[in-house]
């Protein structure tokens, strides 16, 4: 009987090109799926603008990191390439034909379906051509007495070169006719609008023809543009938006003082080099060759669009309007039980550990952990990691507290967490000023694990409370990304926490752990040998399966590993929410694995391993994403959950649900697109994380 197996010399490398998906394509992929949120008409309207915003957001992050990357390889011919084969050059074409097709898609969404629904439900925003007569008073007005005073257009010519304009902000570009004072005749003006200015203004009761008339900054100043040329003929008047890169290179082996290095070097990320140049449709082709000639880029850079130049303002509508009934219907994290029964966490944690999922569950229990230990007698030390902790932190708040109060606080505070630098600087700054020991973490490697150690007095002993977390110590995320929280007393787990913080703070070999894993140098390998062994036992006979959830995955030993294991015939079920470099269904490599990713009202965060094993069930929760910078490049960890019932709760909650999600579920194909999970004939739909707030919040 002739079989459907391919030959063995037909089965390719595992190392060819052909493999793997190129990751950057992945990631605008993963954004696609955003603006698919945008577009679903079965979510309230304010939270389909508000996914089109994030959507707005993610691609000028990434223009601003990867395209920024990708141009630099470019301009110093640097001749690499990813497992894909892909290099510089090819990935940004095919970067600018994929990017150029969403944002059309985009800016089509809000015109032809956003707006008028807004409008439909009383939210208008009015551009110069709707104003009333009396509204273009006020808006007269306003630019007048607020905008005017502090505005700088910059004429071009000999004695005026092109401002330096700041990276993403509003500006316009304006065609003259006339002589000024001086006799002096210029054909083009620049103004850069200064942040300081609000971008979205409601228009006053007095003269709006409703309770949420708004009118964008840009459309006040097009309007009041002849003001700042006296005497001369505006004859056009166009915005326009620069992107830089805003990667910030401090060589940390040569400085003696990371911070102030990384201080000196923040001003920069407003002035780097241009990466993309957005105008409105209606700019003509000689106003938009010049603003290509002095950025520097091309044809493929420019990108018009019908509408404001930066989507991003508009999220500030969200907030301005109070219709409850057109966003997501509020809910109150749920409080396991047994933190009610006691008002000592240090109590609760003594009967056994505990594991919370937010933004299910509420984040407080964390905050308390290190709020009683600033107040309590017993603490001695509180020590912990913070990658983004989010303005006037409770977190950080509590560990000043709790230096004030006496305690040994250490923090280790990862100046280099990407747009969240000042934000870190300040606070490291603050948390030193309280009396804490401040460190910075090892030259070369982010801190990016999640980590905090209390060492309180019991009796005659010392004794380690310990949290651990898939997701970040900030308050607001916290109640919009899915991630996990493990708070425990196990002794075992405590010491390889404090042998971590003792490597993070001072020298030494790397230590050796008797519970987690580490990355860069117990992670990586240790992924390997569990992927390894499951293929092991499926080529033995015996029953395998592999689950995994993660942010991105593109390291390729790991895809390697999990290629070998669908060719010993492993059931691999993944869960990526964003960039997947590895190409699912493939005959003879990738048969056995799916892959699929959950887009919904929460970002899903959390990092959850889970291997048969030889019926152990072996979970694990992490930081690390299964990428190589995760893995290879950053302090991480993976910590395993022992106890049965937590271990169950993971497996039901973090895994089971999402890969039976039918609703906000998509699954990567091998060409490397993505088709919407749809219900089977007959089969309710059934959405992961609706049901997981009605089972786990209050």
């Amino acid at each position: 009987m002739e079989t459907l197996d391919p030959p063995r010399s037909a089965v390719p490398a595992l190392t060819e090109a052909g493999l793997y998906l190129p990751g950057l394509t992945s990631l605008l992929e993963f954004n696609r799926r955003v603006l698919a949120q945008a577009e679903d008409r079965s979510l309230p309207l304010l939270e389909r603008l508000r996914f089109l915003t994030i959507f707005s957001n993610n691609l000028d992050e990434f223009f601003e990191v990867r395209v920024a990357g990708l141009k630099q390889q470019v301009r110093f011919g640097i001749q690499t390439s990813g497992p894909d084969g892909v290099q510089a050059p090819q990935a940004l074409q095919r970067i600018s034909v994929l990017a150029h097709g969403l944002v059309g898609e985009a800016y089509r969404l809000l015109a032809e379906e956003l707006n008028p629904a807004l409008e439909a439900e009383g939210i208008r925003l009015l551009d110069r051509a709707h104003l009333s007569p009396g509204q273009l008073r006020w808006v007269r007005r306003h630019f007048t007495a607020e905008v005017l005073p502090v505005l700088t257009p910059v004429a071009l010519d000999t004695a005026h070169p092109f401002p330096r304009v700041l990276n993403k902000g509003l500006s316009f570009i304006a065609s003259l006719e006339g002589h000024d004072a001086f006799g002096r005749e210029s054909a083009v003006a620049v103004l850069p609008v200064p942040r300081s200015l609000p971008r979205l203004l409601r228009i006053p009761p007095e003269v709006a023809e409703g309770p949420n008339d708004f009118v964008p900054l840009s459309a006040i100043v097009d309007e009041n543009m002849a003001d700042l040329f006296p005497g001369m003929q505006v004859t056009g008047c166009f915005p326009f938006r620069i992107t830089r890169d805003s990667e910030l290179w401090v060589d940390e082996e040569e400085v003696d003082n990371l911070l102030q290095a990384l201080k000196g070097q923040l001003p920069r990320r407003n002035y780097g080099e241009a990466v993309r140049l957005e105008v409105g449709d209606g700019c003509p082709n000689e106003m938009t060759q010049l603003l290509l000639h002095k950025t520097d880029l091309g044809p493929d850079d420019l990108y018009r669009v019908s509408g404001p130049v930066n989507l991003n303002r508009l999220a500030g509508l969200y907030g301005l309007v109070d219709r409850p009934d057109l966003k997501f219907k509020p809910f109150e994290p749920g409080v396991p039980a047994r933190l009610k029964q006691s008002e000592s966490i240090f109590e609760t944690l003594a009967r056994g550990d505990l594991l919370l999922h937010h933004p299910y569950e509420s984040f407080e229990p964390v905050l308390e952990l290190v709020r009683q230990a600033a107040a309590d007698p017993e603490v001695l030390a509180v020590k912990q990691t913070l990658y983004r902790t989010g303005a006037d932190s409770p977190i950080v708040a509590a560990l000043m507290e709790a230096a004030r109060a006496g305690k040994d606080v250490t923090a280790v505070v990862e100046l280099r967490a990407r747009f969240d630098e000042a934000a870190n600087i300040e606070l490291a700054t603050r948390l030193q000023q309280a009396g804490a020991n401040i460190v910075y973490g090892i030259v070369g490697y982010k801190t990016h694990a999640k980590m905090l150690l209390v060492v309180r007095r019991e009796g005659k002993r010392l004794k380690r409370y310990v949290h651990l977390g898939t997701g970040n110590y900030h308050a607001l995320t916290a109640r919009i990304y899915s991630d996990l929280s493990y708070l425990t007393c196990d002794k075992e787990v405590g010491e390889d926490v404090h042998a971590l913080f003792l490597e993070l703070t001072g020298l030494g070999k790397a230590p050796r752990l008797k519970r987690l894993w580490q990355s860069p140098f117990t992670l990586h390998s240790g992924l390997v040998e569990l992927i390894d062994a499951e293929a092991a036992e499926a080529q033995a006979g015996r029953p395998a399966r592999i689950e995994a959830r993660v942010n991105g995955l593109s390291d390729p030993w790991v895809i390697q590993a999990l290629y070998r294991a669908s060719q010993a015939g492993v059931p691999i079920e993944l869960l990526v929410r964003g960039i997947c470099a590895l190409r699912p269904g493939v005959p003879g490599v990738s048969e056995t694995i799916r892959v699929r990713s959950v887009v919904g009202r929460f970002l899903e965060h959390a990092r959850v391993y889970r291997f048969h094993a030889a019926g152990q069930d072996r979970v694990f929760c992490s930081s690390a994403d299964w990428m190589e910078r995760n893995l290879l490049r950053r302090v991480e960890i993976a910590f395993p959950i022992s106890d049965d019932r937590l271990k169950q709760r993971v497996i039901e909650e973090c895994l089971a649900p999402h890969l039976r999600d039918n609703a906000q579920a998509w699954q990567l194909q091998s060409d490397g697109s993505y088709l919407r999970v749809q219900p089977a004939p007959g089969e309710a739909p059934y959405c992961a994380q609706a049901d997981l707030l009605q089972r786990l919040a209050r």
